[in-house]
């Protein structure tokens, strides 16, 4: 979720909380409220055209070093059960966490109600369209799918299993399903699979060529470091590899 202030021309004197990011929810966790060399805390002021040096003090109306006066009484900033909540009285500390902090957006992030809803509705709203769209597409596409997580032992498997699993797939990683599924790579590669599955072709011990089962012929030679059956599948699409596609096909796997 990016943050809601990105600059303090875009600032509103209110109530702030600030949330630890990763679900990180420890007793007290303190972050940096000046600069030091081991965490540098300056921000670059555009109008000024220059780093600016950073440090809180809760008797200072601003966070900038340049612009306090007198003695600086100096404060700690801590999260306690992954949140600081802030109010609206201490601006000084709000526009440091929003605006300046170099670990903004990084280890913290400011809690905002209707950005956390708008991203709720876009996660619902993506797992829909991956449970639909997993509903509609033919089992062997499914097959095809699921085969990119569990590999070989999809063969196994039961129609309903199968229909079982990838709706599970699409309500947990709706993104990857939908990506997977219009990927037509992965029907190709499942093809690869089945043809090796059926005896009609043959990957190498070694798993760096593709040989026609019956006479030992070679089909192809997998790149260096690539995924054989990625490859095939990328082959396929060629004037050679279209042709033996063709000929598998002929085979009825």
């Amino acid at each position: 979720m990016k943050q809601t202030i990105t600059s303090p021309k875009d600032w509103v004197i209110k109530d702030r909380v600030y949330v630890l990011k990763g679900n990180k929810n420890p007793l007290t966790r303190t972050i940096p409220a000046k600069h030091t060399s081991r965490y540098p805390m300056t921000y670059f002021d555009e109008e000024k055209g220059y780093q600016r040096e950073l440090r809180y003090a809760s008797n200072q109306p601003s966070v900038f070093v340049d612009e306090q006066n007198g003695p600086a009484t100096l404060a700690h900033i801590v999260f306690r059960d992954g949140t600081l909540s802030v109010p609206r009285k201490n601006q000084a500390l709000q526009k440091l966490l929003s605006c300046y902090h170099p670990f903004r957006d990084k280890i913290f992030k400011e809690f905002d109600k209707v950005v956390i809803a708008k991203d709720e509705l876009l996660e619902l709203e993506t797992e829909l369209a991956a449970l639909n769209l997993a509903n509609t597409i033919e089992l062997d596409h499914q097959e095809a799918i699921l085969r990119v997580e569990y590999g070989t032992q999809v063969s196994s498997m039961s129609s309903k299993e199968i229909k079982r699993d990838i709706l599970i797939m699409a309500k947990n990683s709706p993104r990857t399903f939908i990506a997977l599924a219009h990927d037509d790579n992965v029907q190709l590669r499942n093809f690869g699979i089945q043809a090796v599955e059926a005896g009609i072709i043959k990957l190498s011990p070694d798993s760096k060529t593709f040989k026609w089962s019956s006479n030992g012929k070679k089909l192809m030679t997998v790149p260096h470091e690539e995924h054989p059956f990625s490859a095939l599948a990328a082959w396929f699409k060629t004037d050679e590899g279209l042709e033996v596609y063709r000929s598998i096909e002929k085979k009825s796997l």
